[in-house]
């Protein structure tokens, strides 16, 4: 049974940073696509971020380009999402998703595992 667990959000003031952590199970991590999409209020879920099966090739939304960075760990079988001068428009539900797809991968269609999304809330 593949798991995907996020975890490592919070509440934290604007201009703070977080480290978002995604530990998956079930699945052979280094075979698959790592992404990061999120979901705020009121609005549909957008792609954040994802990462290659070697790490090597990165994607990034523009609005959170310069201030996040993806990155994986296949020993641990683990992807982060390092999010540095936060906004309160960067709150929202975070997810983790698993593909082995290497197309469209900003889209959530080509995403085979989701985890259940941690909680980022970007306010003083």
């Amino acid at each position: 049974q593949v798991q995907l667990v996020e975890s490592g959000g919070g509440l934290v003031q604007p201009g703070g940073s977080l480290r978002l952590s995604c530990a998956a199970s079930g699945l052979t991590f280094s075979g698959y696509v790592m992404g990061w999409f999120r979901q705020a209020p009121g609005k549909e879920r957008e792609f954040v971020a994802a990462i290659s099966w070697n790490g090597t090739r990165r994607y990034c939304l523009d609005s959170v380009k310069v201030r996040s960075t993806i990155s994986r760990d296949n020993s641990e079988n683990t992807v982060y999402l390092q999010m540095n001068s936060l906004k309160p428009e960067d709150t929202a539900i975070y997810y983790c998703a698993a593909t082995v797809k290497t197309g469209a991968i900003m889209s959530e269609d080509e995403y085979d595992y989701w985890g259940q999304g941690t909680q980022v809330t970007v306010s003083s």
